[in-house]
């Protein structure tokens, strides 16, 4: 491994930071840096692309909301020291990798159909049955 690549690696989060797909609502915790300040900022909206892939150092995810009436698309490198936490609010259920069409849309048509939680075929049909 070249130095300029281990170099890099010890300033990488080691940790990952959770398990969320495209097309999940997710709160992205940040570290902002002002003056001699810090504090943790969130930014929320839907993943609309996720790049790189399998935990190379330049993967990196894409999160747009809609601010008054403007979309606002924010890109989130994954192991960057500002990114806290990710936070999943809500699974969403696509067929698409890249979800850029969400750009075009305006409205309720922006929506995300949400992926239904799998539950235990015994536990429904053993509550049925008594």
């Amino acid at each position: 491994m070249s130095l300029l690549l281990k170099v890099a690696q010890s300033h990488l989060r080691k940790e990952p930071l959770g398990d969320f797909e495209v097309g999940d609502t997710v709160n992205v915790h940040t570290r902002i840096k002002e003056g001699d300040k810090e504090r943790v900022q969130v930014f929320n909206g839907t993943v609309i692309s996720k790049a790189g892939g399998h935990g190379e150092i330049n993967d990196a995810f894409t999160v747009r909301r809609v601010v008054s009436g403007e979309g606002v698309e924010r890109i989130f490198p994954s192991h960057s020291p500002r990114v806290v936490k990710v936070e999943v609010t809500r699974k969403g259920r696509v067929r698409r990798a890249k979800l850029f069409y969400l750009r075009k849309r305006v409205g309720k048509a922006t929506k995300v159909k949400e992926a239904l939680a799998s539950q235990d075929p015994t536990s429904a049909n053993g509550a049925a049955a008594t």
